[in-house]
């Protein structure tokens, strides 16, 4: 082989390898068909990919986990998410909430607040990392029970189990001031102390516990 012949297989080697090397740092989703300006922004935004990344093996793991109803139930929820995400760009200079206290006002900040919840209430919900796991007895009665899991997610996630219902939650601000934030319910920790306030949507009033580890 020839030497002008074997630098031509070096460059076509190279030219081959780089789109695979590209898409290896992009996102799991094919850039070239994109037509949502959610989608586009993540393409061209190294974080937003890692972070698209991240979501889709934990997905994945989630669904590996997932038994027939269940496991079409997680492919809904997903394919929901997934519009909610690309909704994004209505944050454009807009207030958008993504809890009760955390607003952001750029479509990129709301994507990468979207992708962080999603991850870590996978994580949280399908048991993908183990939980420290506390019970609390609430307005000092033993059998009036509240089951806190917290999960060294990022942001930190709290799945609160009280009777035969589940809520999961997210950290807000900083990490010592222990406030979590969920759909209509919120969470202040400290030490072993758990201060719990729920919003009835039907009446319109807050409950709130006082709870003690017990």
């Amino acid at each position: 082989m020839s030497r002008s012949t074997l630098s031509v297989l070096v460059f076509m080697a190279f030219v081959a390898g780089a789109p695979l090397s590209a898409r290896a740092e992009g996102p799991t989703f094919h850039c070239g068909k994109v037509q949502a300006d959610v989608e586009k922004l993540i393409c061209n935004d190294a974080a937003l990919a890692s972070l698209d990344r991240k979501l889709d093996a934990v997905y994945k793991s989630a669904l590996a986990k997932a038994q027939g109803p269940m496991a079409r139930r997680l492919r809904e929820e997903q394919r929901g998410w997934v519009k909610g995400r690309n909704d994004c760009w209505k944050a454009n200079g807009q207030e958008t909430w993504i809890t009760a206290t955390w607003t952001v006002n750029t479509v990129r900040g709301c994507v990468d607040a979207q992708y962080r919840l999603r991850s870590a209430e996978l994580q949280a919900v399908w048991r993908l990392q183990p939980p420290r796991t506390v019970t609390y007895a609430c307005q000092n009665e033993a059998a009036n029970e509240v089951v806190a899991n917290f999960f060294d997610t990022d942001p930190a996630t709290l799945r609160l189990e009280r009777g035969d219902r589940s809520t999961t939650l997210w950290r807000v601000g900083d990490a010592a001031a222990g406030k979590y934030e969920g759909q209509n319910v919120s969470v202040v920790q400290q030490g072993e102390v758990l201060a719990l306030s729920r919003l009835d949507t039907d009446t319109g009033k807050t409950q709130d516990l006082n709870c003690k580890a017990k």
